[in-house]
């Protein structure tokens, strides 16, 4: 079994498998203080996207690439959204998304997902399924970094969709951490959206 899971990396580079270990720390702790509506969250996470940049790009994959550099930026705008307060309250506190919003996450949804489906193509990479679902994941957790800056109770909803799909996709690409991480990311995004949903009721 241990064979089967780790195999893949035999011909890696220590530092690759080092740097991808620390990232996946990094990541698992912040969605943790995510989970606690923490600010933390994006400090932590941007030590992993960040890294995660560099490693998607030695191993060509454009579209989880995309994902992270995305992340890095949207982690600036939450950090910042996050620590703002009016009248000593947060002025951004955990809410539902409203019409407009909702709106706005399809259209972010729907460019993404043009978007990197035009990257693929330019790169001729639309050879193989991984390109197809590599290309829906990256719509879905868009939203889900916007909501989550925006602090929308429906963004665990596009991450534990997102988490989902993700498990396989990264055990087929050859990061067997990164798998890992996304089992880990489901389990604490269910969690997170019942510690949410259980502050909202409170402030009802």
């Amino acid at each position: 079994m241990i064979a089967f899971l780790f195999d893949q990396y035999k011909d890696y580079p220590a530092y690759l498998i080092a740097l991808e270990f620390i990232a996946v720390v990094f990541g698992v702790i912040s969605v943790l203080f995510a989970k606690k509506n923490n600010i933390l969250v994006y400090p932590t996470g941007l030590v992993s996207t960040i890294l995660f940049v560099y490693i998607l790009y030695k191993f060509q994959l454009y579209g989880d690439l995309i994902i992270n550099i995305y992340y890095s930026i949207m982690s600036f705008l939450g950090w910042y959204l996050w620590s703002k307060t009016k009248g000593g309250h947060e002025e951004f506190p955990i809410s539902t998304i409203s019409r407009k919003e909702f709106v706005i996450s399809s259209l972010i949804f729907l460019i993404t997902l043009t978007f990197v489906a035009l990257i693929y193509y330019f790169f001729d990479k639309f050879t193989h399924w991984t390109a197809y679902v590599d290309a829906l994941t990256t719509g879905l957790f868009f939203v889900g970094m916007w909501l989550m800056a925006k602090r929308k109770i429906e963004n665990w909803i596009f991450w534990i969709i997102a988490d989902i799909i993700s498990i396989p996709l990264y055990f087929y690409k050859g990061l067997t951490f990164s798998s890992f991480q996304f089992i880990l990311f489901t389990f604490i995004a269910i969690l997170g959206y019942r510690e949410w949903k259980k502050y909202l009721q409170k402030t009802i």
